[in-house]
């Protein structure tokens, strides 16, 4: 590797290409901006474990990966936000840290692995942003490591453009496999909790199941008991309705025997006095 001083950003090779060195990549942004694509550099070195085993990574991960202390992840995280946001790292909030949790912290079988539920949030970092950070910190054998591959690959990069070609399309297509294997663990993992709920709603149909028979009983009861009081009801009414026609026809008879007694009233107000009453006359 050709040494530059911290201000230079880049020295020229064969044919005009850039060659970076260790301390341009440390202090030039654009040139780091250049490098971030390489992510498959970070597993050539050392595997990047994710304690979540989703595709971010936490704070701790990247810390453990870098062998360096969490603090100073975090350091890194205040001073260069900007750069890292835009390759990647965000801080999840809300509903998509709870989405997070759900999906992601509650697979690890690690106690004390997982972040407390009631966090504000929680800074994750894409393999892109991991690569990021690769970059910019200074004192990390791994980070150097990284570092010097990164160069190493560059470099035969620009010797054997073919070889290139070939590389990206490999990387992308591992990319790809990287995430359909993500989804599928979510897809996996959102199964088996609708599984376990089927099961617990099994269990608790089950327990229910005596109840519900002897409320299904009663409710046959108290239907065959509506049935009867109905049919007495009906009953009822046509002993009613059957009063209430011998009462019209009793109505009727007294009406006739009105008339008629008022026929022999007149009849024997009309008819000749008494002899008895003419003597006494």
């Amino acid at each position: 590797m050709i040494g530059v001083s911290p201000d230079m950003s880049e020295n020229q090779g064969p044919g005009g290409s850039a060659m970076y060195t260790d301390s341009v990549l440390l202090e030039s942004r654009s040139a780091r901006s250049g490098m971030t694509h390489r992510v498959e550099v970070l597993d050539k070195v050392k595997a990047l474990a994710f304690s979540t085993g989703a595709a971010q990574a936490t704070t701790r991960d990247v810390a453990n990966y870098f062998e360096v202390p969490v603090k100073t992840v975090e350091k890194l995280t205040e001073r260069h936000r900007e750069e890292l946001i835009n390759n990647g790292m965000t801080v999840l909030r809300g509903a998509d840290l709870h989405a997070y949790q759900t999906d992601t912290l509650s697979v690890s079988s690690e106690p004390g692995s997982g972040y407390p539920q009631r966090r504000s949030g929680l800074t994750v970092f894409s393999r892109r942003a991991v690569l990021n950070v690769a970059l910019l910190l200074r004192d990390s054998a791994v980070a150097q490591r990284v570092r010097a591959y990164l160069l190493d690959v560059e470099e035969v990069a620009r010797a054997h453009p073919g070889v290139e070609a070939v590389r990206q399309s490999a990387e992308e297509l591992r990319q790809t496999v990287r995430t359909l294997a993500a989804g599928y663990g979510s897809l996996d993992r959102r199964v088996g909790n609708l599984e376990a709920a089927d099961a617990e709603l099994g269990t608790v149909l089950q327990e229910l199941a005596p109840v519900i028979g002897r409320i299904s009983t009663r409710v046959e009861r108290m239907d065959h008991r509506l049935a009867e009081t109905e049919r007495r009801t009906e009953r009822t009414e046509q002993v009613v309705c059957a009063m209430s026609q011998r009462l019209a026809d009793m109505g009727e008879d007294m009406r006739a025997m009105r008339e008629e007694l008022r026929g022999v009233v007149r009849a024997v107000g009309a008819g000749p006095t008494p002899p008895e009453s003419r003597m006494e006359s």
